[in-house]
């Protein structure tokens, strides 16, 4: 039997989490742990960053949740970690029921996830409001910039960035093409809006006016490189939290 099982950025990709979650309550020894982290619901709706949302993230879990899935299959939740991966994560850890006590910083995270009303409704429909008005701002934006006759260039063709260009309806018109730097995904077609994807080197030989930051998570990073866009006049474009020019 496991001493431990250890997942990053899977759990949130099974549909059927009940079978996992059964299958490592066997593995496990009396006193093992199950550590997994994924993207988290509560940093989710306060950043608006509803560009986690898509196919392979079948769950956004929260502390909550993950202790009401588990806790079925004899695995109770006793602490979590907060991550700054992807734009706000959760690591959770579990184990055997009665086999380790319960952190105060558990019970300090389900207190902050009541207060945030992510078991209410309210709270999810207030989300959606928020969604839709970053989609807006950022379509208006694009809009005068395509009218004024500016150069706007996607940084990032992440799985983010399909969320966003095909909720906001972004076009080949708004985003001239995608900058990334991962071989595989070089002259190819963004899903659903063909945004073409260029190696960065399109970017770095004729900056544009506007980038916008599809990889926002990584925006410290991406800023501390870009150095020379900036310098050049270049303005980017984030939408998470809210939409802004910097």
């Amino acid at each position: 039997k496991a001493d431990a099982v250890l997942a990053a950025n899977v759990m949130c990709h099974v549909p059927d989490i009940h079978s996992v979650a059964a299958g490592i309550a066997t593995l496990l020894k009396p006193d093992g742990v199950l550590m997994f982290e994924d993207p988290y619901l509560g940093d989710m709706i306060e950043k608006v960053s509803y560009d986690q949302i898509y196919d392979e993230h079948v769950f956004i879990f929260s502390a909550g949740s993950v202790a009401r899935a588990f806790e079925g299959h004899g695995l109770e939740l006793y602490d979590v970690e907060p991550q700054i991966t992807h734009g706000g994560s959760m690591r959770y850890m579990l184990a055997p029921a009665g086999s380790r006590p319960a952190t105060r910083r558990l019970r300090l995270r389900l207190e902050k996830e009541s207060v945030l009303g992510l078991d209410q409704v309210a709270t999810y429909t207030g989300f959606r409001q928020a969604c839709e008005r970053s989609r807006d701002g950022l379509m208006d934006l694009l809009e005068t910039l395509r009218e004024d006759g500016k150069r706007v260039v996607g940084y990032g063709a992440t799985s983010k960035s399909t969320t966003v260009i095909n909720y906001c309806g972004i076009t080949p018109e708004h985003v001239e093409f995608i900058s990334d730097t991962t071989p595989i995904k070089q002259n190819k077609l963004s899903p659903g809006a063909h945004i073409p994807v260029r190696p960065y080197e399109a970017f770095a030989e004729r900056y544009p006016d506007y980038a916008l930051l599809f990889a926002w998570n990584h925006r410290v990073e991406i800023l501390a490189k870009e150095e020379g866009f900036g310098a050049a006049g270049g303005q980017w474009i984030t939408y998470i939290p809210q939409v802004e020019l910097f």
